[in-house]
C-alpha cells in the first residue's frame, strides 16, 4: 500500500533542505529564460500563428526543450505527463493513451496530435499509434498543449484538445551530437545527430536513432490473472531537415524521416474451439515501419500578414495479430492567408485537402467489410480578430466547414473573448462547437469484444460470441464547451495559470444490443451483437491549474492539479447501459504534479518529480490511485558534454516491481534506474 503521506514528508524535506547545502555552491541560473520571458514565448497551435503565451485565449501550456531534458523522459507520451489536464497512460511497453479531458483509452479519438503540423491519427481506427509517433527528443523545440475544443482551425476530432510538437530549426542544431545509454528498462539507446551549412541562408541537419527497451517485469491480464509482460520494443529511425530563405520575404522547410521497429505483444483472443480455452494468451511480434515528406513555404507580406502553404505525404504499415495489417497512405495540403483590415481587425482564412488510401487485412479480434478505402475530407476555415480596445480586449469569431464520407458537411464554430487589463493579468473566455467524425473501424469494422463460456455463472446452453459492429448510420458526435480562465503572473519568479471549462456532449458513441442469432460455425454458438450508435448523451465539467515559483535564482518549483467530473447516460430510446458507465471512469478524476529543480552548482543539476494519479476503471477492472517518484542527477564535466542518472518510479509498495497504471487491463509504471551520455560538439 502507498503511503503518500510519508513520501511527501520526505520529499518535502528534501526541498528543503538541499537548498541551505547548495546555496554556498550555486552561481548560475537553473533556466536561461526568467518566467516573464517564458510567458512570453510565441506558441502557434491556438490561433495558427505566432502569439504570446500569456495572451492566448486558450487553456495553453508549453513544454520547453529544457523541461524535457531535465525529465529524464525517454519517449515523446512521458513528456505529455508534464501539462496539467492530459492523463497518459501506460498500456504496455510500448502503447499509451493520452487523453484530455476524459474519454481515455488506446483508440482515443478526440484529441487532435499534429507533429509540426502534420496530423499523425491512425485513419482506420482515429487514434493514434504512439509507438509509431517518435523523433529525436533533443530536436524537439517545445510540444505546445491546448486543453479544450479546437475544431474551429483544425478540425474534426479536436473536441477535447491539440498537442502539437514543434521541433527545432537546422540553423538552432549545428555540430554533432552523440547520446547512448542503458539501464534496467532503457536495455540500450544511441543517437547521432549532424547538423550543417548549405549556404549562408540555408540550413540542415540529419540523425539516425535506434533503442531496445525490456520487457516491464509483469502485467495483469484480468480474467487470466497476471503473467510475464513479453512487451520488449525496439525501433530505427532517421530523418533529415533542410531550412532555407529566399530573399527577404520567403521561408521554407523540407524534412523527412524513416522508421520501423517492432513490438512485443500479449494478446488476449478468444477461439470458438471445444478442445482449447476460450480464453488464451498469445505472444507475437507487431512489426511496423513508415516514412514521410513535409514541404512548408512561408511568405511575409508588406502590412505584416503572412501566407503560409504546406504539404506531406505520410506512409504507414502496421501487423498486428489482434487488429490486422495495416497499411495507409496519407497526401495532405493546407494553404492559409492572415491580413489586416484597417487597424483594428486581423482576418485568418485558409483552404485544405486530405486525401487517405488503405488496405487492410483482418486481424484475429477486427474484421472490415471492405479491405480497401479512398476517404477525402474538404475543408475551410475562417476567423476575424477584433481589437475592441486596442492592446486590451480582443474578440475572435470563426468557424471551420468540413466535407468528409462519413457525414458530410460539418460545421465548427466558436466565439473566444480575452481582456488583458495589464501585463500581469489575462482574463479569456470561449464557447465552441466541436465534432468528431466516424473512423472506418465504426463505420464499416467488426471488433470481437469476448466469448461468454457456458458455466455454473453463465447457464447458456451454447456460448456467446460478444461482437461490436460498425454501422454505416453512425454520425458524429457533438460537443459544446464553455472555458473561463486566468493567467496570473505578479513578478518574473512567478505565475498562474487557471482554466475552468464546462462541455455537453451528444450524440456520443453507444453500443446498442440486437436480438441474438444461431451460428453453425465453427462450432454452434449464438452471436451477440453491440452496433454502433448514437445515443449517449452528458456533460464534463473540471478545474485546471499551473504554477510556476522561480524560489531562488537556482531553484524553481512547477506544480499543476486537474479535477475532471464527467458524466453521461443514455437517451431514452437507447438500451446501452454500460458505455456511460466505462466512459465516466476511463481517466482520472484528480492529477497533480509536483517538480523541483536544483542547479547546484559546479555544472550539476538535481529534478525530483513527484506525480499522483486517481484511480480508473479499465473496462470491468478497478485500478488503485498510485503515486510515482523520479530522480535524475546530471553533471556536465566540459562544455557539451553532460552525464545523467535517471531513477524512475523510486517509491515502494507492496509489489514494488508491478505497479497497475492503465491498459486493457492495467499494466506497469516501470521502475528502475538507466544512464545516459550526451556530448555536443
Amino acid at each position: 500500500m502507498i503511503r503518500p503521506l510519508s513520501i511527501l514528508i520526505v520529499f518535502l524535506g528534501c526541498l528543503f533542505l538541499l537548498p541551505g547545502t547548495v546555496q554556498a555552491l550555486s552561481g548560475s541560473d537553473l533556466m536561461n529564460l526568467s518566467l516573464e520571458e517564458l510567458m512570453e514565448v510565441e506558441v502557434t497551435s491556438v490561433g495558427r500563428k505566432l502569439q504570446k503565451v500569456s495572451e492566448a485565449p486558450a487553456a495553453v501550456y508549453v513544454i520547453h526543450q529544457e523541461d524535457i531534458r531535465r525529465s529524464g523522459v525517454t519517449s515523446i507520451p512521458e513528456a505529455l505527463r508534464l501539462a496539467p489536464g492530459l492523463s497518459v497512460a501506460r498500456i504496455d511497453g510500448s502503447s499509451w493513451a493520452v487523453a484530455s479531458r476524459g474519454f481515455n483509452g488506446r483508440f482515443l479519438n478526440k484529441l487532435q496530435v499534429l507533429i509540426d503540423g502534420r496530423s499523425v491519427y491512425s485513419p482506420p481506427f482515429s487514434n493514434v499509434h504512439w509507438d509509431m509517433q517518435d523523433t529525436l527528443l533533443d530536436d524537439i523545440e517545445r510540444i505546445e498543449v491546448v486543453r479544450g475544443p479546437g475544431g474551429t482551425l483544425w478540425g474534426a476530432n479536436a473536441v477535447n484538445g491539440v498537442i502539437n510538437i514543434i521541433t527545432k530549426r537546422a540553423r538552432d542544431t549545428q555540430g554533432t551530437l552523440v547520446k547512448v545509454g542503458f539501464g534496467t528498462e532503457e536495455e540500450g539507446f544511441a543517437a547521432l545527430r549532424y547538423g550543417g551549412k548549405l549556404s549562408e541562408r540555408a540550413d540542415y541537419r540529419t540523425f539516425v536513432k535506434y533503442f531496445n527497451r525490456g520487457s516491464l517485469h509483469k502485467r495483469d491480464y484480468g480474467i487470466l490473472g497476471p503473467g510475464e509482460a513479453h512487451d520488449d520494443w525496439n525501433a530505427f529511425r532517421g530523418g533529415f531537415r533542410l531550412d532555407g530563405a529566399v530573399g527577404n520575404r520567403d521561408d521554407f522547410t523540407l524534412q523527412g524521416e524513416i522508421y520501423s521497429g517492432t513490438d512485443g505483444q500479449m494478446d488476449q483472443l478468444w477461439p470458438l474451439d471445444p478442445d482449447v480455452s476460450y480464453n488464451q494468451r498469445v505472444v507475437s511480434d507487431t512489426p511496423y515501419a513508415g516514412g514521410f515528406v513535409l514541404a512548408h513555404w512561408q511568405r511575409q507580406l508588406a502590412d505584416g500578414g503572412d501566407l503560409a502553404l504546406q504539404a506531406y505525404y505520410d506512409r504507414s504499415y502496421r501487423d498486428e495479430q489482434a487488429l490486422g495489417k495495416i497499411e495507409w497512405d496519407v497526401f495532405d495540403v493546407d494553404f492559409q492567408h492572415r491580413f489586416f483590415l484597417g487597424q483594428r481587425q486581423e482576418l485568418l482564412w485558409g483552404l485544405g485537402y486530405r486525401l487517405i488510401r488503405d488496405e487492410v487485412e483482418d486481424g484475429d479480434l477486427v474484421t472490415f467489410n471492405d479491405n480497401s478505402a479512398n476517404d477525402q475530407l474538404f475543408s475551410f476555415f475562417v476567423q476575424d480578430e477584433i481589437s475592441l480596445v486596442p492592446d486590451k480586449l480582443r474578440l475572435l469569431l470563426g468557424s471551420k466547414f468540413e466535407h468528409n464520407d462519413y457525414t458530410g458537411v460539418e460545421i465548427q464554430p466558436n466565439a473566444r473573448l480575452v481582456w488583458t487589463p495589464s501585463k500581469q493579468h489575462t482574463l479569456w473566455g470561449a464557447v465552441s462547437r466541436a465534432v468528431r467524425t466516424p473512423s472506418r473501424m465504426e463505420h464499416s469494422g467488426d471488433v470481437l469484444y469476448t466469448v461468454l463460456q457456458p458455466n455454473l455463472f453463465f447457464p447458456s446452453p451454447l456460448p456467446i460470441k460478444v461482437v461490436i459492429a460498425g454501422s454505416k448510420d453512425f454520425d458524429s458526435e457533438k460537443s459544446l464547451s464553455y472555458e473561463l480562465g486566468y493567467r496570473f503572473m505578479p513578478g518574473a519568479g512567478f505565475s498562474l495559470d487557471t482554466a475552468l471549462f464546462y462541455t455537453r456532449y451528444r450524440d456520443h458513441r453507444s453500443a446498442e444490443t440486437l436480438p441474438p442469432v444461431f451460428a453453425p460455425t465453427p462450432i454452434n454458438h449464438l452471436i451477440f451483437t453491440l452496433e454502433e450508435e448514437n445515443k449517449l448523451e452528458g456533460e464534463a465539467w473540471g478545474f485546471e491549474m499551473a504554477v510556476d515559483w522561480r524560489v531562488r535564482p537556482w531553484w524553481r518549483l512547477q506544480g499543476n492539479y486537474s479535477l475532471l467530473k464527467l458524466n453521461l447516460s443514455p437517451a431514452s430510446n437507447s438500451n446501452d447501459y454500460i458505455s456511460s458507465w466505462l466512459y465516466e471512469e476511463s481517466s482520472p478524476q484528480q492529477q497533480c504534479s509536483l517538480r523541483s529543480s536544483f542547479d547546484l552548482g559546479r555544472h550539476w543539476d538535481l529534478d525530483l518529480w513527484l506525480r499522483y494519479v486517481d484511480e480508473v476503471r479499465v473496462y470491468f477492472t478497478d485500478v488503485d490511485d498510485y503515486l510515482t517518484f523520479d530522480m535524475r542527477l546530471a553533471w556536465r564535466p566540459a562544455a557539451g558534454l553532460e552525464l545523467a542518472l535517471i531513477g524512475q518510479n523510486l517509491l515502494e509498495d507492496e509489489h514494488p516491481e508491478f505497479q497497475v497504471e492503465f491498459g486493457r487491463a492495467g499494466t506497469n509504471v516501470p521502475r528502475g534506474f538507466y544512464g545516459q551520455i550526451k556530448w555536443e560538439f
